[in-house]
């Protein structure tokens, strides 16, 4: 991989805090403007469809953020970037369950018996409830303690981030009813991290392969 800079970079621990409260501020002031906006009926004709829009294309967007840090980590190259990883996919974990919340409480008007009802008829409710489970997964497993406990079990489950990046994929196409316009370059970005993991994998293997010789 051609890298960035021939040497590698360092992030202080202020640094490395001050990125964090950035990131910390700017999502959740844009979830809390984002509702505030709805309340005061600005989000247009249709303020649920909108926050079921936005909420759902923020939890999108943050897992490609999150996925794209270890690439990125490499390519600077600047090893620091991983320590922002957990923070951005546990909030794209969050903004998924905001999206599920607003589309129960005001889509459904907490009705379970219709929730069940579209989780069963429509696909792409199914898919992106499934897409929900494996992010709720890798949430509850994301403490450090955790992951010591469940040793190399922990990262083959996270792997599973990938499906669920899919099947998100495939969710928003769906609900949009197409993959061209937004969806494509969304499906772009999440081909590229694929594509990217597989090499990575490849390349993995071809060393053990190597080094059993």
């Amino acid at each position: 991989m051609i890298r960035l800079f021939s040497k590698p970079l360092r992030l202080s621990a202020f640094q490395r805090r001050s990125i964090k409260a950035v990131l910390h501020f700017g999502i959740l002031t844009y979830i809390s403007t984002l509702f505030t906006l709805a309340v005061q009926d600005k989000l247009g004709a249709d303020p649920v469809k909108a926050l079921l829009h936005d909420t759902g294309i923020a939890s999108l967007l943050l897992l490609l953020v999150s996925l794209s840090i270890s690439p990125a980590a490499k390519w600077i190259p600047c090893a620091d970037l991983m320590k922002f990883r957990r923070l951005l996919g546990l909030y794209a974990f969050f903004m998924s369950v905001t999206h599920i919340a607003t589309y129960i409480a005001f889509e459904l008007q907490f009705d379970l018996l219709v929730v069940i009802e579209d989780i069963i008829k429509r696909p792409y409710i199914t898919v992106g409830l499934c897409a929900f489970l494996i992010l709720f997964a890798l949430a509850a497993t994301s403490p450090h303690r955790v992951k010591r406990r469940m040793g190399a079990t922990w990262q083959t489950l996270h792997n599973g981030v990938y499906v669920a990046l899919i099947l998100a994929l495939l969710h928003f196409s769906w609900s949009v009813k197409t993959v061209l316009q937004d969806p494509l370059i969304y499906w772009l970005a999440g081909i590229i991290l694929l594509s990217y993991r597989g090499y990575e994998r490849l390349k993995r293997r071809r060393i053990r392969r190597q080094y059993k010789r």
